[in-house]
């Protein structure tokens, strides 16, 4: 009995060893092994000193044109389609005229009775200077005869100018291509309602060309003119086509405190489409007006209350917070002020949480 006691109390004791042993081979393996966080990162972009960051804004053909009417009634017909192609004076859209077309039968009615009269009282007019010259005739009465030939007249030219009238608002219920180029977009559909002032259908001659409108703030207004040779990045194609300055605002009373300037493309074989977003690098006209732009993507900064910074590229990879002193936006980019120098790398995104000190590996 003592032996059987004394054999399970060994039983037991092992048993204990054991799963302390277990114990702490599990406490082993949970310790932090974690991997490193994969991230895309990019050199600083430091323009040099004769470089101005000018902003961004969409490109769009230089001949371009938005449609709309005068006149308020229902699309009768839209014989074209976004993208078609159309010639100079093609119809776009028609719209119902009815109303324009009993005023003009009216007007027309109006001008055969002014004719009829103006007539009547030319000849009445003609006779009676005959008759005022052999003596036949009294001053008065040719005076009133004449005042009745000029009041005829009148009234006929009164009618003839009401037809023009007429005739012109056919130009706004029947709409037409204003050059030959095609059909980028339509605002409406047949049988909807047209409203005076609300875009109808837009048109536009990519063969003319394209331009990129952007505003530039008023400390390198002084180092830009017309002619000034611009860097366009166009992002969607990823490539820079150069053009030049062929506008610039003198004013910016009303937008905003900054200059509205465009900037024409140069030929290029790049797929350029309008609306595609562009950002435009001036080169200042001497080097003592332009200065050092640093920018970084927004989508790569890290906001922490009030405080503003950057995830940069440390020694043995890893991920350091600098606070930075931010300056103008130029669309998707950030101009910095202070906290990035040249030669520094900044991590652009990451595929998992990153933290002051973090493991990560670069992709």
């Amino acid at each position: 009995m003592k032996n059987t006691t004394i054999y399970k109390s060994i039983i037991l004791i092992m048993s204990l060893g054991l799963t302390l042993m277990g114990c702490g081979s599990d406490e082993k393996q949970t310790v932090d092994t974690s991997a490193a966080v994969p991230v895309t990162v990019a050199d600083v972009d430091m323009g040099d000193s004769s470089t101005i960051l000018a902003g961004s804004g969409q490109i769009k053909a230089v001949n371009s044109a938005t449609l709309s009417t005068r006149m308020m009634g229902h699309v009768e017909s839209l014989p074209v389609k976004i993208g078609q192609k159309v010639n100079k004076g093609d119809l776009l859209i028609s719209i119902n005229n009815g109303d324009l077309r009993a005023k003009k039968a009216q007007v027309e009615a109006s001008i055969t009775e002014a004719t009829v009269a103006f007539n009547n009282a030319k000849k009445d007019y003609e006779r009676f200077q005959n008759l005022f010259k052999e003596s036949s005739a009294s001053q008065k009465e040719l005076d009133d005869m004449t005042a009745q030939y000029e009041m005829a007249k009148a009234r006929l030219e009164a009618a003839n100018q009401m037809k023009n009238e007429v005739n012109s608002q056919f130009a706004y219920a029947d709409i037409r291509a204003p050059f030959s180029g095609v059909v980028t977009n339509t605002y409406i559909d047949e049988g909807d309602m047209a409203n005076p002032g609300v875009p109808l259908v837009s048109v536009e001659s990519p063969g003319t060309g394209f331009e990129v409108e952007a505003k530039v703030a008023e400390n390198n207004i002084s180092a830009i003119k017309v002619g000034t040779t611009a860097q366009v990045l166009v992002k969607a194609l990823d490539t820079t086509i150069t053009g030049k300055v062929s506008e610039l605002s003198a004013s910016a009373q009303n937008t905003g405190g900054q200059y509205v300037m465009k900037v024409s493309l140069d030929e290029t074989n790049a797929k350029i489409l309008s609306g595609m977003y562009a950002t435009v690098r001036l080169e200042a006209e001497n080097e003592s007006n332009g200065k050092t732009v640093v920018t970084v993507p927004s989508t790569a900064l890290v906001h922490k209350g009030q405080l503003t910074g950057v995830y940069t590229l440390g020694q043995d990879n890893v991920a350091l917070l600098r606070w930075l002193r931010l300056g103008e936006n130029y669309g998707d980019e950030v101009e910095v002020l202070s906290g990035l120098s040249k030669g520094d790398q900044y991590i652009v995104s990451a595929d998992g949480k990153l933290y002051n000190g973090a493991k990560v590996s670069i992709q």
